[in-house]
């Protein structure tokens, strides 16, 4: 009896299983950036990633759906499917930073329109990498090894995307880099089937173009980023940086600086002063001589300087989620600048973590708490705003404590503001509301939440700006136009507010 040798992968079909994972890898890179560039573009980013998803994914079925019509010539269809992938998923992040700079009118029929193309395209590359290789190899075996490869290719993106690829390189030369690895799937492809493929001059001319197109991309990515923050943001931009958790923007114009979030104004260094003294005096006046602090969000360090005016605070607790945040305006001299140096002081210890599990997990008390979260634009930031967040902030105030939250505009989006106001009350706090007037944003709004009735403080800290004691009497008295409407109480499950927020906000951009 012959013992026959069974015969091992041959090294085309190892090539063939590798550009699996590279393919595998790069869909879904294109998918997680228009994802992200919707979320931080257009807010809501768990609708944004929804539709982004079961877009791409009916774009894939569509693909799959149109590759039987491929017969022949698999290996030239192949190599011009991973081409215009390549090109197509490579500048999609860069062409929608562009377009929402230049045409934002046109952002989401081209980003919905990107996604269904890149969808499809991808949806025809594996089966026709299956049937190419299904010349040697049985069924059981092919689809083994061409879904394993697939699961291990999108495995590696997954992680990397947010840990390694955003924060080191940038989204718009992330989606170029992985546009030149598609591209070099087809440069592969060119060199496996040279023997197969007709015109192969031609197809290596449209090799070289695309990857000379997306090399150059990658090398001008800074510059095609600068080119569309310039046109969006008003004044000359000094710093800009993606984050895993956002995208910040800082720039600097005749008024001074400004800090924006996905696009957001956060403050504007000629009138945050009036925004973050409304905020924090009210509550650390009124509490008399508070010991121990906690901010919540203001990762800028603003409300961390006007709390650090009050010579009894002997220890304050910034929880800030983004550490980008934090060391910007801890480490840059011009940032810093503007906080006083308040993330320096040895008084404050900076905490990066998410603020609703931090509630959960610390139990420390506190006198005051400073709660200063962005609005509520995504589920992600509407949790902050839930009855189970302030349940939680109940427990971790003392009795004779104060917290206070920044609450949206009471003009712009009055039920929002008093959707909050509610959810306050059902927890058992009692709430004090309040405004003022800030230029940069219009009316806005505040809500002390407490143990016992917010009382009125004798006296403020000296150096003041904006606010007075006979003025901040006044910025508890609400106008017809913002007085209390009813609202539903926020909750985790429902989360109601983001819903009325984008509505209320939407009806101004209109």
């Amino acid at each position: 009896m012959t013992n026959v040798k069974a015969a091992g992968p041959r090294p085309i079909d190892v090539a063939l299983l590798t550009s699996v994972f590279v393919i595998a890898a790069c869909g879904l890179l294109y998918e997680l950036a228009a994802g992200a560039l919707a979320s931080y573009l257009l807010g809501d980013s768990v609708l944004q990633f929804s539709t982004i998803i079961g877009t791409y994914l009916f774009a894939m079925g569509i693909g799959s759906w149109l590759s039987r019509y491929f017969e022949t010539h698999l290996p030239a269809h192949f190599l011009r499917i991973e081409l215009l992938v390549a090109l197509i998923g490579g500048a999609l992040p860069a062409v929608l930073f562009l377009a929402n700079a230049y045409v934002p009118g046109a952002f989401r029929f081209l980003l919905y329109g990107m996604v269904l193309l890149v969808g499809t395209l991808v949806g025809l590359e594996i089966p026709l990498v299956m049937r190419i290789l299904k010349r040697n190899a049985t069924l059981k075996d092919l689809v083994s090894q061409v879904l394993t490869f697939d699961y291990l290719g999108a495995l590696a993106v997954s992680l990397a995307f947010p840990i390694l690829l955003v924060p080191k390189l940038g989204l718009v030369r992330t989606g170029l880099l992985f546009g030149f690895m598609n591209a070099a799937i087809a440069v592969w492809a060119l060199l496996l089937f040279k023997n197969e493929l007709r015109n192969l001059r031609a197809h290596a001319w449209a090799c070289a173009a695309v990857m000379g197109v997306l090399g150059a991309g990658i090398f001008g990515a800074d510059h095609l980023t600068k080119l569309a923050d310039d046109h969006f943001y008003q004044d000359r931009i000094v710093l800009s940086s993606a984050t895993p958790y956002q995208r910040i923007v800082v720039t600097q114009g005749r008024q001074g600086a400004r800090l924006y979030l996905n696009g957001n104004l956060q403050f504007a260094q000629s009138d945050e002063y009036r925004y973050h003294e409304a905020l924090v005096h009210p509550v650390m006046a009124a509490q008399g001589a508070p010991k121990k602090v906690a901010v919540l969000g203001g990762g800028d360090g603003m409300a961390v300087r006007e709390v650090l005016k009050y010579p009894s605070v002997e220890a304050v607790t910034l929880v800030e989620l983004d550490p980008a945040m934090t060391a910007l305006f801890k480490s840059n001299a011009m940032m810093s600048a503007l906080n006083g140096q308040a993330l320096n002081d040895a008084r404050v210890k900076i905490v990066n973590t998410d603020a609703f599990q931090w509630l959960q997990q610390t139990d420390e008390v506190f006198d005051v708490i400073v709660v200063d979260f962005p609005d509520p634009t995504n589920f992600a930031i509407g949790k902050l705003f839930t009855a189970s967040f302030y349940a939680q902030l109940d427990k971790r105030l003392s009795a004779s404590g104060y917290a206070v939250v920044q609450t949206t505009s009471p003009l712009i989006a009055r039920q929002s503001f008093w959707t909050v106001v509610q959810t306050m009350e059902s927890v058992g706090l009692t709430v004090k509301p309040y405004h003022a007037h800030v230029p940069s944003f219009g009316e806005w709004g505040f809500v002390i939440a407490s143990h016992r009735p917010w009382r009125e403080p004798a006296s403020l800290p000296e150096g003041m700006r904006f606010l007075t004691l006979p003025t901040l009497r006044l910025m508890f008295d609400f106008p017809l136009d913002m007085a209390r409407v009813p609202a539903e109480v926020n909750r985790l499950s429902n989360q109601v507010l983001v819903n009325t927020y984008e509505r209320e906000w939407g009806k101004l951009e209109h």
